[in-house]
């Protein structure tokens, strides 16, 4: 009979709540908790985590129901090429859930907590096309509107209201200084939350700005590390190995790395010890990630499904593909202001991370969410070399694949925010690509044109 996870056998004893997390998924559990569980101060620092999900009515979860009845232990797989590293991960302490307002509120007030972290994707900060909050959004202001009509004992589900009702919280508590430290692939991260923060503030409360001045801290961070859905063969594999049945286990790859800037208000594990580099200017690392990692992520979750590919490896495993690849490079690398010999390495590293056989990194997971994605991983360099009289050909070729994606080929739309863009694909497709260019700010004739003719290449080409 398989073991179930749990403290007095597994692990070690759980450490003090010092860390919430929101956005408690696979990602979070394969990096910032990994870092926090091999900190050397580990044994100081637990990480409440709640799920990340806005539904009132939250949807079953085998992963939640296991990190409940595990008491927050897990299995992380490092899957290595020759074979598979496993161990049990103890530092998040707790777990709740997402509509327990009443943990959310009380953890808030706890001056011992000091640390907020998210990864509840770039959709999950309801940003509007400008950058700021989306007052325009209903689900946010029917959250915002409860905190301000002082109703602060029902739950909200968007991201930004949460934030700002812990901090009438912990304001109210009088419990100091904390520190929100987004964890997202989105540039400047950090200021990103703050602006939403601050506008939720003012409108529920504007005397709350005041105090976030003077007690809250904004960390921005470049986070890294591929992490698939773990499969049926994953778990069936790791619980012949260990003897422990994980509805809870996480896979990832060997290959990580945390980048944070910013002042932290009320201390922080030392992730240092495990490698984590805490610089004055993020941007080069942020964008050396953002454009050749995430971009490159979505050109074959786009292009490479449409000819039949599933996986990342299975995607530059096909040399069309790969030559598809590294022309978006080519461009993309025009942009970030690192050396090029640091790049070249870079591109080398990340060639071997994708042709690792072992991984089996979906596409369909990685195309989710493409109009939050697309405006900020592709669309800069476009604009860029347009501005140097350049057509990014191998930035336009993603463009063209998120196209064909709107239209139905490849991976299936999975977008929170593709309700405007839909539309602009119903007729044909020429009509199509210069709907969805305008959209993006890209109504320029001679992009409309190379993304058409990327189009037509790639749709004549499908599986």
């Amino acid at each position: 009979m398989s073991a179930t996870l749990n403290r007095a056998e597994y692990g070690r004893p759980a450490a003090p709540i010092r860390i919430i997390h929101l956005g408690i998924g696979n990602f979070t559990r394969a990096h910032q908790a990994w870092y926090t569980e091999h900190a050397s101060d580990a044994d100081e620092w637990g990480i409440a985590g709640f799920p990340g999900r806005t539904t009132l009515v939250p949807r079953p979860s085998p992963r939640d129901d296991a990190l409940d009845a595990q008491d927050g232990l897990y299995q992380l797989v490092i899957k290595n090429a020759e074979g598979d590293q496993v161990e049990v991960i103890s530092s998040v302490s707790a777990t709740f859930r997402s509509h327990d307002i009443t943990s959310w509120v009380e953890l808030f007030a706890d001056p011992n907590v000091a640390i907020v972290t998210s990864t509840i994707t770039e959709a999950g900060y309801c940003r509007d096309k400008d950058g700021n909050l989306d007052l325009g959004n209903p689900d946010v202001i029917a959250d915002l509107d409860k905190l301000r009509a002082g109703r602060l004992d029902v739950p909200v589900f968007t991201g930004p209201a949460k934030f700002v009702r812990g901090l009438l919280a912990r304001r109210q508590a009088e419990a100091g200084p904390i520190t929100f430290v987004p964890c997202d692939n989105i540039p400047n991260n950090g200021e990103m939350a703050e602006r939403v923060i601050r506008q939720g503030a003012e409108y529920v409360d504007a005397t709350l700005l005041d105090w976030i001045d003077a007690n809250v801290g904004f960390v921005t961070t470049m986070v890294d590390r591929i992490t698939p859905r773990a499969t049926d063969d994953d778990r069936e594999r790791v619980e012949a190995a260990t003897g422990i049945e994980d509805p809870g286990l996480v896979v990832t790859e060997p290959f990580t790395e945390w980048v944070l800037a910013g002042e932290f208000k009320a201390g922080r594990p030392h992730w240092e010890s495990m490698g984590a580099a805490f610089v004055d200017d993020i941007v080069p690392h942020e964008l050396r990630k953002l454009y050749l990692l995430n971009g490159s992520h979505s050109l074959m979750a786009y292009c490479a499904s449409v000819i039949g590919r599933t996986t990342v490896y299975e995607a530059i495993s096909d040399p069309r593909v790969r030559g598809w690849v590294e022309q978006w490079w080519d461009d993309a690398v025009t942009q970030v202001p690192l050396p090029a010999e640091e790049l070249d390495a870079y591109r080398a590293s990340l060639l071997e991370r994708f042709g690792n056989p072992r991984m089996k990194d979906q596409l369909a997971r990685i195309a989710m969410d493409g109009s939050q994605k697309l405006p900020i991983r592709i669309v800069p360099t476009i604009k860029a070399l347009l501005g140097q009289g350049i057509v990014a050909k191998g930035a336009t070729r993603a463009v063209a694949g998120w196209v064909l994606h709107l239209r139905g080929l490849g991976a299936p739309v999975d977008d929170a925010g593709a309700a405007p863009v839909l539309p602009l694909v119903a007729g044909d497709l020429a009509s199509s690509v210069r709907g969805v260019c305008g959209w993006l700010g890209l109504d320029d004739d001679r992009v409309v044109a190379a993304v058409l003719e990327h189009a037509e290449e790639l749709e004549a080409s499908r599986a």
